[in-house]
This record gives C-alpha cells, sequence and structure tokens, in this order.
C-alpha cells in the first residue's frame, strides 16, 4: 500500500472537491472506451443516484462531494453487464458502496477497478429533503447544489446554492451532519471500514500543512491511498500527469481518520431523529444547529496555537 498528496494541476480542478484525482482515473478509463460509474445529484436536487459515463463530457455531473448516501437502483446489474461485455469499469462510491458491488459480482473481474471516497458518515436523505424544502420555501427553487464549494477556501468551504455561498460554521444543514445527528445506523459502526475491497482510496488531504505544506496552493489537494496491484497499475499510468509526493500512511490519514475509524454516536441521535419527523426544520434548526459556546480558556488556547504557527512559518504557502 501507497499514500500520496496529489494535484492534478488542470482547470477540472476547480469542479472537484480537492485535488481533482478521480477525473484523472475516470479519464484513463474512458480513453479504452470503458464506462465510469459515479455519483450524481438529481435533477430536483433533492436526492442523489448513481449514474453511468461513457464520454469526457459526462463526467462533470460526478464531480465533487454528495452529502448524503446515492441509490444504488440498477446500478450492480449495469457494471456486470459491462464487465460481462468485456468493457473496462471504473466505479467509484463509498467503501460500503464497492464491497456491495463486489458482493453482487461474486467474483473479481480483471477489468474492474473500484475507488472509494473517505467517508465520515453519510446523513438522512430525509433530512436534507426537509432542508432543502424550507430554503425553498425561504429563498427559491434549489437548481444546483455544490456541497463543497471552495470560492472563499479548499480548507474552509461551504455550499453553494442557487450560486450563493454559505459558509459550512453557518449552513444548518452542515451543522447537523458535522455534529455526527443524522448519519445512518450503520454509520456508526461501519465493518466496510475494517475491510476495504477497493483498489484506490481518495479524500480530502487534511492536515497537509502539516505533511507537505508544499503541495497546498489552497486550491485543492487528493490523498490518494492504493490498496491492491491492480490499483498500482492504474495509478502508474496517470502518475506522470500529477503533481505527485509519497507521504506515509500515517501522516496521511492523521488528520482524517474516517478512513478506518466511524464516528462516535451521539447521545442525541435518536431524539434528534424523532425531533425530525415532528418538528418544522426552523424548530430543529434552532435545537441542533444552534452556535456551540466555546469556553473562553479554549478560545485563547487556539489563538495561541494560531500566533505560534504564523511566528514558526507553519501558515499556508
Amino acid at each position: 500500500m501507497k499514500t500520496y498528496a496529489a494535484i492534478y494541476e488542470n482547470e477540472i480542478r476547480k469542479e472537484s472537491s480537492s485535488g481533482g484525482v478521480f477525473s484523472l482515473l475516470a479519464s484513463n478509463i474512458l480513453e479504452k472506451n470503458g464506462s465510469v460509474y459515479g455519483v450524481t445529484m438529481t435533477d430536483d436536487c433533492y436526492s442523489a443516484e448513481f449514474k453511468r459515463v461513457t464520454t469526457e463530457k459526462g463526467l462533470y455531473r460526478l464531480r465533487g462531494s454528495k452529502y448524503f448516501q446515492a441509490k444504488v437502483n440498477k446500478t450492480y446489474k449495469l457494471v456486470k453487464q459491462d464487465l460481462q461485455d468485456g468493457m473496462d469499469v471504473l466505479f467509484s462510491g463509498t467503501a460500503c458502496q464497492v464491497n456491495g458491488l463486489k458482493l453482487f459480482l461474486g467474483k473479481e473481474y480483471s477489468n474492474l477497478t473500484c475507488v472509494d471516497v473517505i467517508c465520515h458518515g453519510v446523513p438522512s436523505p430525509a433530512l436534507w429533503k426537509k432542508y432543502a424544502t424550507f430554503q425553498e420555501e425561504k429563498y427559491a427553487k434549489i437548481q444546483s447544489v455544490n456541497f463543497r464549494c471552495k470560492d472563499e477556501s479548499w480548507q474552509d468551504f461551504g455550499m453553494k446554492e442557487n450560486q450563493v455561498f454559505i459558509s459550512m460554521h453557518t449552513d444548518s444543514f452542515m451543522r447537523m451532519f458535522l455534529r455526527d445527528y443524522c448519519l445512518r445506523p450503520s454509520c456508526y459502526e461501519c465493518l466496510a471500514k475494517q475491510d476495504k475491497k477497493s483498489d484506490i482510496t481518495i479524500a480530502d488531504f487534511w492536515g497537509i500543512d502539516n505533511v507537505a505544506p508544499e503541495m497546498n496552493d489552497n486550491k485543492g489537494t487528493s490523498l490518494v491511498i492504493v490498496r491492491t496491484d491492480k490499483g498500482a497499475d492504474i495509478f502508474e499510468a496517470v502518475k506522470g500527469k500529477l503533481n505527485l509526493k509519497e507521504v506515509s500512511y500515517e501522516d496521511g490519514v492523521r488528520s482524517n481518520p474516517s478512513d478506518y475509524k466511524s464516528v462516535r454516536r451521539p447521545e442525541q441521535r435518536d431524539t434528534f431523529f424523532n425531533d425530525m419527523n415532528f418538528m418544522d426544520f426552523s424548530e430543529l434548526e434552532k435545537k441542533y444547529a444552534a452556535d456551540i459556546k466555546v469556553p473562553l480558556s479554549i478560545r485563547v488556547k487556539h489563538k495561541i496555537k494560531s500566533i505560534l504557527r504564523k511566528i514558526s512559518g507553519g501558515g499556508r504557502k
């Protein structure tokens, strides 16, 4: 297993959540007249689903994070048919979706490459629809959504709805998600994290400034974990197009432990879902997305650490 910080220095990176590596891997498959499976938002922006893409033009819909579980529908059957037809296939999803595909197929295929994304956990699609409806009642129909907009900063991202940026620190849906109230029950004890069947894992390289600050231009850096010989072969075919630095696995996941560890189940989790079924979103927002008061001693401690980092040259470059 090898671990890298990676940047695809291409305009595509602007549309990607981090360093744009997914698009490069996908293009490699499409150049062989293969198919790529990934997640896209539905037209009404109320849910997400898997989509089969066979042209570069269609890849844009698969870029970027979608913060809820995608509907698989008939995707596994379509992947199997493509494989049996001799096509090269790239399947990308969460680790549990990759493992589910492997179990469905029942055997290994040399023409299948699986890429998982490091997953914090997936929030309730019912919560998203409730949130989206609430936003539409206040503003306008949501026609587009970017869960990981980098307009302000790659590391301090936000959501963009209909071209309106909302910081992750203030958006109520993001607050509930990042506080772990709204995740699926299995996400608190994810079995897939202990037995990943993917060939390559990709993610945001959180903590890059502490590992390889020269790899952070604040436009997005990918973490790439190559797990299998097949993954090594496809990565070898594209790495010449990447700005790349090999790091240890420990350094790669130090600030992203979701690769191997599930989040803790909050005590309020059951209460949250009960409230979600009966409360208006505005009431839910007040109860579960309000500002968290940070004690003065902790705020001072963080401020001192920030000042020391700047003095020691540990800021962004």
